[in-house]
């Protein structure tokens, strides 16, 4: 798992508790990388489970929780980074048809050795939008905490509906507009 998921989880956590939260998780987990992350390194996706489940236990703010408050800081801290990616798009629902297209497109560029989640997505409506959603890691939580980012970066109102499949997790797209 590329670095920029610890370091961007590790400031999530700096901002929302303090700098003793960030040691206190470190501390309570036998992490590989001994918590030194940089953005472009590369780390068994296992350390960040176990920082995750250290600072649920910390907090007591339940694991899927924080994994979408984590997807939803996320998605802020990319479209910062990387405007390029989401300024192009015109609306959210368009902007989330690119995703697996365009921006993990680029992405592989980047980094070829990156592991990412598949998406592929069918307009329902003109505002309506499917996305399946598969990973190996199954970051469901995440990956519906970044389409709430979304949401909130293109300040479209609606709602995101999920469901299990399988192999993935459908997530339905319903925008008010």
């Amino acid at each position: 798992m590329k670095g920029i998921i610890f370091t961007e989880f590790l400031s999530l956590v700096e901002d929302q508790w303090d700098e003793d939260m960030v040691d206190d998780i470190i501390d309570a987990c036998e992490l590989p990388s001994g918590g030194a992350y940089t953005s472009v390194g590369t780390y068994n996706h296992t350390e960040i489970v176990n920082l995750v489940i250290a600072l649920s236990e910390k907090s007591g703010v339940p694991v899927p929780q924080l994994l979408n408050i984590y997807g939803k800081h996320l998605f802020g801290r990319l479209a910062h980074h990387y405007p390029h990616f989401i300024d192009q798009s015109l609306s959210l629902l368009e902007f989330l048809e690119g995703v697996e297209r365009y921006i993990h497109v680029e992405v592989k560029k980047l980094y070829p050795d990156a592991e990412l989640p598949s998406f592929e997505t069918k307009r329902l409506g003109p505002n309506k939008l499917e996305m399946i959603y598969r990973s190996s890691r199954h970051l469901d939580d995440v990956c519906h905490g970044l389409m709430e980012g979304s949401m909130e970066y293109f300040k479209a109102k609606g709602t995101i509906t999920r469901e299990p499949l399988e192999d993935g997790t459908k997530f339905i797209i319903d925008l008010t507009e």
